[in-house]
């Protein structure tokens, strides 16, 4: 029996939405936007499960279970794509993801302020240029007499069109990624150093400790609560290695190195007509990308109490 005086959730909703219903009221168009574009989509995901074509729509196209997923794990391309999208994303991972922490701390630490503010200039800016422009600059750099190309000659290396070399193709790509992007996502880091408390840089001065010993015992656990969240986030992404920049720098010959999920996808749907075997690959990313945010979300939450729910 409800005890008196004890309020339910729609009367403390009522309650709510009459003292905040110009936020409610904002939050419609957000609202609107991921429905649109994020959970109605979600019904088109039937096609992975159905022999489809267009002239007969999603739901009058013939069911096929689990086929396509089957002929998937059973073809030559699953472990070729499935090693290579894990490879990048663990590069990815272990060099993109602590690079704009580094850059984060470093300028932190400038004392010059004209000069943090050039060095943040200069590495925000490749974030802004088109991927289009970015994908013809390295094809440039790296091509035969390119820029990269005359410096590395200088230390007794081959020229050579490095973007035919399926060794180097995984090396320039997470390069790139790291030169396009470090400006841009250490700007959460340089905001998240702002929040520390200057005191304790001044007692730890006091105590004798050296700027080494700053950083390790008061910047770095003053933001590892946003470190832990970012992470956790990438690693709801780990499997989505971006088509975009593998499709504009690969070639056959490098697709033993190359070849991820996503541009497996992009070519199955959209170049052969495959639509419901890269739905069935498609989804099959999610659903890998889904399980490892949950592990990373309890792995954080139990580590170090930071967690996205």
């Amino acid at each position: 029996m409800r005890k008196a005086g004890e309020t339910t959730f729609q009367i403390r909703f009522k309650r709510d939405f009459l003292l905040n219903k110009y936020l409610y009221l904002m939050m419609v168009p957000v609202l609107a936007y991921y429905f649109v574009f994020h959970y109605a989509p979600m019904y088109g995901a039937l096609i992975a499960f159905k022999e489809y074509t267009p002239n007969k729509g999603i739901l009058g196209s013939s069911w096929v279970g689990f086929q396509h997923f089957n002929d998937f794990f059973s073809s030559y391309y699953f472990w070729r794509i499935l090693k290579n999208t894990v490879i990048i994303s663990l590069y990815s991972l272990c060099f993109e993801f602590p690079a704009p922490i580094i850059l984060a701390i470093l300028i932190n630490e400038l004392t010059n302020k004209r000069f943090q503010r050039f060095v943040q200039t200069v590495t925000y800016m490749p974030y802004f240029i088109s991927l289009i422009v970015i994908a013809g600059m390295i094809k440039d750099f790296t091509n035969n007499g390119g820029l990269i190309n005359n410096f590395l000659t200088y230390f007794g290396f081959n020229d050579t069109a490095m973007l035919q070399k399926p060794e180097l193709f995984r090396t320039i790509y997470i390069l790139s990624e790291i030169w396009q992007k470090i400006g841009w996502e250490s700007i959460i880091y340089l905001a998240a150093l702002m929040g520390i408390d200057q005191e304790q840089y001044e007692a730890a001065k006091m105590d004798g400790a050296n700027r080494i010993k700053q950083i390790w015992h008061i910047t770095l656990p003053g933001i590892l609560p946003t470190i832990a969240i970012m992470f956790i986030l990438r690693m709801g992404n780990l499997l989505n290695v971006g088509f975009e920049k593998i499709i504009l720098l690969y070639n056959p010959s490098t697709y033993d190195t190359a070849d991820v999920i996503s541009s497996f996808v992009y070519r199955k749907g959209l170049i052969e007509f495959g639509w419901s075997y890269s739905s069935a690959v498609g989804l099959f990313n999610s659903v890998i990308n889904l399980a490892l945010l949950i592990a990373a979300n309890k792995i954080s939450k139990r580590i170090s109490e930071n967690s996205l729910w």
